[in-house]
């Protein structure tokens, strides 16, 4: 008979996503990277939203998590009071679940309420409550409803949180039923699977990436050669029916196989060795570049919980920018930059700030335009005031990731990306490696542990110098890439 071991409502998730995860996660744990920075927020986002879900129960009971045994026996006591109860623990036979929510009804039921940092409700959500209600009722609880809170994210905040707008409460028995159906099969096989000396061997297929991308996937996908068809530009679905067909490189795949114009380009460009350049085109957007140049790039941060009024959960909040001014053909760059002190909301001293080294005519050049300007949007409709401002800016804006986008540079170094992380390397020989705040994600948390005083004095500086050094690196790195461009296109005439 199969060993078994423990299965939490997190495990019940793995396997359902691959039974090989599954059983690494539980025999060899080692085998699993460490969570990386935007999963470990995640789980921070979850943990502050799960604190403000239960103000709206004041006579809950907290069950600390801590001791497993001890979990345990004390929600086997405090059941008893027929209270509301916070990260209850149940376990019958070897499954065991922790409930955020355990609401009395009635004389003898109870409500499940699960409790996400997200904005809509996921399948996966409904995969958890099942399992959490499965625990419960073979325990020999009655389960009446089962629900999932959610944030909303068209609350905005004025003074204190309100948590009865920041949170929303959907009914989802109808969907734990149906995920329900079968879930006795599904765990006695897990069992079966964790209990096995040896490890599945599991084809990889979407179940690598969803509903999250699996930490083994580096591991897994280890066979498939550098340039592969999971490169391939757009939907991951021609990649699969690919390798479904034993063809792992672009080189391989058939003359008579569909492809897009921009999975050509990367066909030819891995056939050939060399990058395509498309120089009338390029040219065509370079000329479109009126100076002064400025070249600008924000950071900002955001998080379920909206730190400061007028702000709504999510809401990406700019603190910081670089700016790069080139008046004309053989001036030197000139560098202006702007890092909120954290002690406030920075939005307004931003602004300002961005205004005062912004001239009135020139092109102001981003790498991925839909980005910046929503978030100067988003700061007029706060300050009104700079609404025509804003607008100005808006229409100056030139946008670098067009010619790169549209492949009219592209070499298969890029892997099927049109990121400047992807582009600025291959194009200048320049890399993010060197730093120890590398991108967007990294920036934005680091910038949280200086607002939320989680950083020290000395880590303060240290991280101010890097959120400098990397935002710099956005804007300049932009003048490389111009330059190289212009570089290609000599000569060329449109």
């Amino acid at each position: 008979m199969a060993r078994k071991r423990l299965l939490s409502k997190s495990k019940y998730l793995n396997g359902l996503q691959c039974h090989k995860y599954l059983w690494v996660k539980l025999n060899e744990p080692d085998r699993v990277p460490q969570f990386d920075a935007s999963t470990q927020q995640r789980f921070n986002q979850g943990h502050l939203i799960g604190e403000f879900a239960k103000k709206q129960f004041p006579d809950g009971i907290d069950i600390p998590a801590c001791k497993f045994t001890d979990n345990l026996k004390q929600t086997e006591e405090l059941l008893k009071k027929c209270k509301p109860l916070f990260e209850a623990g149940i376990m019958v036979g070897n499954a065991f679940s922790r409930i955020d929510i355990l609401k009395p009804v009635g004389k003898d039921e109870w409500d499940i309420i699960e409790v996400k940092s997200s904005t809509r409700i996921k399948n996966i959500h409904i995969d958890d409550v099942s399992f959490q209600r499965y625990c419960c009722e073979q325990y020999g609880l009655k389960i009446r409803n089962c629900f999932l809170m959610t944030v909303n994210n068209e609350y905005v905040r004025e003074s204190d949180i309100d948590t009865a707008g920041l949170l929303t409460m959907t009914k989802i028995t109808a969907g734990v039923d149906r995920a329900t159906n079968g879930i006795r099969q599904r765990v006695d096989s897990m069992f079966t699977t964790i209990g096995s000396e040896k490890c599945p061997d599991v084809t990889i297929g979407k179940q690598c990436n969803s509903p999250y991308e699996c930490p083994l996937k580096e591991e897994c996908w280890s066979f498939l050669p550098e340039n592969n068809i999971f490169d391939m530009y757009g939907s991951k679905k021609d990649a699969f029916e690919l390798f479904e067909q034993g063809i792992y490189s672009f080189k391989d795949i058939p003359d008579d196989f569909p492809l897009s114009g921009r999975q050509e380009i990367q066909k030819g460009c891995e056939i050939s060795g060399k990058p395509r350049i498309d120089k009338k085109s390029i040219r065509e957007f370079l000329d479109k570049l009126k100076y002064p140049l400025y070249y600008l790039d924000f950071e900002t941060f955001g998080g379920a919980i909206p730190l400061f009024d007028g702000v709504r959960p999510y809401q990406q909040i700019p603190f910081q920018f670089s700016l790069h001014v080139v008046d004309d053909d053989n001036a030197t760059a000139r560098h202006h930059s702007f890092l909120a002190d954290g002690t406030g909301d920075p939005r307004s001293e931003f602004l300002a700030s961005l205004k005062k080294v912004l001239g009135n005519s020139g092109s102001i050049v981003v790498y991925s335009q839909s980005f910046e300007k929503r978030v100067l949007r988003a700061l007029a409709a706060m300050f009104p005031e700079y609404n025509d401002w804003v607008e100005n800016l808006n229409d100056r804006v030139i946008d670098l990731l067009a010619p790169f986008r549209a492949f009219h540079y592209y070499d298969s170094r890029q892997k099927g990306s049109a990121s400047i992380k992807k582009v600025l390397p291959v194009l200048t020989g320049t890399s993010y490696d060197h730093l120890d705040i590398s991108d967007g994600m990294n920036a934005s948390l680091a910038f949280l542990d200086i607002i939320t005083n989680s950083a020290q004095a000395e880590e303060r500086v240290k991280i101010r110098n890097d959120l400098e050094r990397y935002c710099a690196l956005d804007t300049e790195g932009m003048i490389w890439i111009v330059d190289k461009l212009k570089e290609l296109t000599k000569g060329i005439t449109v």
